[in-house]
């Protein structure tokens, strides 16, 4: 028999991947402090990509990707438009006035 029924929400953690140097910096510490795995595809080259380790292993976060933390403590890549899809905003984002 056919039910209907609703995915659950849940809140995760995410940064978009902008393809800088520092842009890659970052996205790495923030993995890397959580206990994940992920290293630049390319040493000189952050635009090549993040390569990130997962379960179901290695996974390239491009240029415009979002790296998202799962519930489980998971880090994966998602494209920007399927986030858009499927992400909103849990709380409202800091204003700039606000973060002087």
């Amino acid at each position: 028999e056919m039910a209907a029924f609703r995915k659950k929400p849940v809140v995760i953690e995410a940064t978009q991947f902008e393809g800088t140097m520092e842009s890659a910096n970052r996205v790495l510490a923030w993995i890397g402090s959580h206990g994940g795995y992920a290293t630049r595809a390319h040493m000189m080259m952050p635009e090549k990509g993040i390569i990130i380790h997962t379960l179901e292993g290695n996974m390239t976060a491009a240029v415009g990707d979002w790296v998202i933390k799962g519930t489980k403590g998971e880090f994966y890549p998602c494209k920007p438009d399927i986030f858009v899809e499927t992400y909103e905003p849990a709380t409202p984002l800091p204003t700039q006035s606000s973060m002087r």
